[in-house]
């Protein structure tokens, strides 16, 4: 059964119904009220779906730092992020923005929240990864976990206020217990999406960079908790491996993430189009 059926059952006696909404819009507070971020500039054609590049760390945040050679994460990150928008403008299949553009910090929650403002059909968190292990390479995908689900959902019912909206129903006039369930609802099917999208990245880059063997992991990572938004979070390589930090930082290594990386988002957004919606 698709969510918008689920969210029409469970509200069948609350004397209202659903209005249409798209497959992953909702509209949640996601804890106390802060500054909206400034939305970024959309690059692509009027009427595709829409990708959103999060370029990690920034401004006071250096990321990770190569013991090799001394560069910083958030440089990475950020040359990846705009040659992967390049490649993706390129094509004229989508459209793209990055939550940054140039070096300064946002805040993890703001990440996201850039996303959901957009209404974004992915986000993608770009980093690079480090460890104690010189030897540990290559990529790495993380997506939500379902415990940090869970625990996610409750929170997020806990703090609703009269003007959340999820699929068109007013969370301020259900009970606690019910605005947890489609909460919930939401966020695993959000969450089923984000895991094809991993295993379609991997399956597409791979042929252009190196993957861990163990390549797909969860967790509770706070930039991966927009309940309505497909997200995942690429660890490109390690700067703490010299080979991985020549990689990220050459310019046909970055040319060869962005070719692989847009050919994923590209196919997972064409049949999200395709899709139905209930």
């Amino acid at each position: 059964m698709g969510l918008s059926l689920l969210l029409a059952a469970l509200c069948a006696g609350c004397g209202e119904a659903p209005e249409p909404r798209s497959r992953y819009n909702i509209t949640l507070a996601l804890g106390a009220p802060r500054p909206a971020p400034p939305l970024p500039e959309i690059s692509g054609p009027e009427g595709r779906p829409l990708v959103v590049l999060d370029a990690g760390h920034g401004g006071h945040d250096p990321g990770a730092i190569s013991p090799h050679s001394g560069e910083r994460e958030k440089a990475a990150t950020l040359a990846v992020a705009r040659a992967i928008r390049d490649e993706l403008i390129r094509s004229g299949r989508v459209r793209v923005a990055l939550t940054r553009d140039d070096d300064h910090f946002i805040a993890l929650p703001q990440r996201y929240e850039i996303a959901r403002q957009l209404k974004a059909d992915l986000f993608l968190s770009i980093h690079a990864d480090s460890a104690e292990n010189p030897e540990a390479s290559g990529a790495t995908l993380y997506t939500l976990s379902e415990v940090a689900s869970d625990r996610e959902a409750a929170r997020l019912a806990a703090r609703e206020n009269s003007a959340d909206m999820l699929g068109g129903v007013n969370l301020g006039r259900q009970s606690q217990a019910v605005s947890a369930i489609l909460i919930d609802l939401s966020q695993r099917e959000t969450m089923d999406a984000s895991t094809r999208f991993a295993e379609l990245l991997h399956r597409e880059a791979s042929t252009y960079m190196p993957f861990r063997t163990l390549y797909h992991r969860f967790a509770s990572l706070v930039v991966l908790k927009a309940p309505d938004t497909p997200s995942v979070l690429f660890e490109t390589g390690y700067l703490s491996n010299e080979a991985d930090t020549k990689f990220l930082f050459s310019e046909q290594g970055r040319a060869r993430i962005a070719r692989g990386t847009a050919r994923a988002i590209e196919t997972h957004l064409a049949r999200g189009a395709l899709r139905p919606s209930s």
